[in-house]
């Protein structure tokens, strides 16, 4: 079993024996009337490393599936925190995580055209699929083979959208200073009032100060 994870069915629960992984149901027991499944999952079990998202203890995973018309619908809740490096004064800082999901699984049919094996999950954009009643345009889609999801791929996509492209410790963040590298939220820098210069200015500056390291 994966995580600590919890399963039943909409309108009535399930035997111990009958729980299952919550990255791998079965295909079979995602009815019409729908399949719940909880869990707390480490970054390593969604696929995550420190390069993608560095994850603080566990992420709490919330899925409800639905099949209609061969078309898997699964929405949900992802939690958690995050270790982030603020893009301004550099410093590490933990964030909290919180976002929804609505994504729809279709079975991947392969053509006798292709070449090579075609295994696990491949997700586009879900406007080219069958118009379904309950989808919607921005719902991303994925495909799946065999008798089981997988749902750690798309689990690790979706916390990894999730992520700020530029993360600030906080709003008004002072970064640090352009041209001696102080972290101007603790107080201001000695540079004082003087004139940076050009952005040139501080490459050169910076090479001479790598050039004078070199000779010691």
């Amino acid at each position: 079993m994966i995580g600590e994870v919890s399963a039943s069915k909409w309108g009535g629960g399930i035997s111990s024996g009958e729980r299952m992984g919550i990255l791998t149901p079965k295909i079979a027991d995602i009815t019409d009337e729908g399949l719940s499944l909880s869990g707390d999952l480490t970054g390593d079990e969604l696929g995550l490393t420190d390069a993608d998202v560095s994850i603080r203890g566990t992420m709490s995973v919330g899925l409800e599936l639905r099949t209609i018309e061969q078309t898997i619908y699964v929405t949900g809740v992802v939690e958690g925190t995050a270790g982030r490096q603020c893009v301004r004064c550099l410093k590490d800082f933990d964030e909290p995580v919180a976002f929804s999901l609505r994504v729809v699984y279709e079975r991947e049919v392969k053509s006798a055209g292709l070449t090579g094996k075609r295994d696990g999950v491949r997700k586009k954009k879900a406007g080219t699929p069958p118009v379904v009643e309950e989808e919607e345009p921005n719902d991303d889609l994925y495909y799946f083979t065999g008798d089981h999801l997988d749902l750690a791929p798309m689990l690790r996509e979706q916390v990894i959208l999730a992520s700020p492209m530029h993360p600030l410790c906080t709003a008004d963040c002072l970064g640090l200073c352009a041209r001696c590298g102080h972290d101007l939220n603790g107080g201001p820098c000695r540079c004082g009032d003087v004139p940076v210069g050009g952005p040139f200015d501080v490459l050169r500056t910076m090479k001479e100060k790598l050039k004078d390291a070199g000779r010691r």
